[in-house]
């Protein structure tokens, strides 16, 4: 173990340098709580033998600072060193954070069995550390996966909705414009018909990887749902974000999936898309720029398919829950 020993007297000091070191452990001195401090704070030490009286930082000030300071991740034990007729002191050090206690002159047997003991505990902290450290990571790995569609390896509509909710109430506080951008493919029933669903859900797993390298790192894409993705373009205006429709559409129709049963050309995967954006000012939620978005993917379907559409101000809300209640 890693031994700090503070105290400011010589003789004690080297006492219990020799029992320490003589029992197989790495020690260092300090001669004043100050200095025993900046060791503390620099260096990951298992034990601490500290004098109860010290010039700089006493010790039950230096047992407080431990305990409040130094963080959840690392233990150290601490052994209070009294000298005999201070006994009272002893459980103001217990309650400073001490573990056990000393009192002198040392008596080396009990100095060894107190090592013995911190090693025991010290050792059964470093475990529970890391099985702490292992549970957040599982932890974290499955609320990952409770947010990630499983075909698509994308965000699903429970992320989906979360970021933007948390993108609409940022742009309510700092007054920037956002965007989203629902799209659809094109003609994927008649995909799904010809080259069968196994072969469609792999269709949407290549357009999801075609997706996810197309965007940009600000951007988010989701899932939406069935056939239909949804991209989140924060700190974006309309003006941007039909230039961003654009640029995903054309980077689609280069990966070039086949669909030869598409009855218009290109014999290739594409998508339209409904833009609809937010800027500072508008009384507009969530759920009415999903139905606005939605309502100019449905004209880009209209106007022939294969193209974005962005959503203009003629373009009226009656949305009637796309989401429930969920958002506002």
């Amino acid at each position: 173990m890693r031994v700090l020993i503070a105290d400011d007297d010589v003789t004690s000091r080297l006492e219990l340098l020799a029992i320490a070191s003589k029992s197989g452990h790495q020690c260092q001195v300090a001669t004043d709580g100050s200095r025993a401090w900046e060791i503390l704070v620099a260096e990951e030490i298992d034990v601490l033998l500290t004098d109860w009286m010290m010039p700089g930082i006493e010790g039950p000030e230096l047992c407080r600072r431990v305990r409040s300071e130094l963080g959840d991740d690392r233990y150290t034990y601490i052994v209070m060193i009294t000298v005999l007729g201070q006994q009272d002191k002893v459980l103001d050090g217990m309650q400073a954070g001490a573990d056990d206690y000393l009192i002198k002159p040392i008596d080396p047997f009990a100095l060894r069995t107190r090592l013995v003991a911190a090693e025991r505990v010290t050792a059964l902290q470093r475990q529970l550390v890391e099985s702490q450290k292992q549970l957040k990571g599982v932890n974290r790995e499955l609320l990952s996966l409770s947010l990630t569609d499983t075909l698509t390896g994308l965000g699903n509509r429970r992320r989906m909705e979360e970021d933007l909710t948390r993108t609409h109430a940022r742009a309510i506080r700092v007054g920037r414009s956002y965007a989203m951008m629902l799209l659809d493919i094109d003609h994927f029933k008649l995909y799904n018909d010809h080259y069968g669903h196994q072969a469609g859900d792999q269709a949407l797993r290549q357009l999801a990887l075609c997706l996810g390298e197309s965007v940009r790192e600000d951007e988010s894409i989701y899932r939406y749902g069935g056939e239909e993705f949804l991209v989140l373009m924060p700190d974006c205006s309309e003006e941007d974000a039909a230039q961003a429709g654009e640029r995903i559409r054309h980077a689609v129709t280069e990966c070039a999936m086949p669909h030869a049963f598409r009855p218009t050309t290109p014999a290739v995967v594409t998508l339209s898309g409904g833009v609809s954006c937010w800027a500072p000012g508008s009384n507009h939620s969530v759920p009415d720029l999903l139905h606005r978005a939605d309502k100019a993917l449905f004209e880009a379907k209209e106007a022939g398919r294969d193209r974005v559409h962005v959503a203009g101000p003629e373009c009226e809300v009656d949305f009637a829950g796309m989401w429930g209640a969920s958002l506002s």
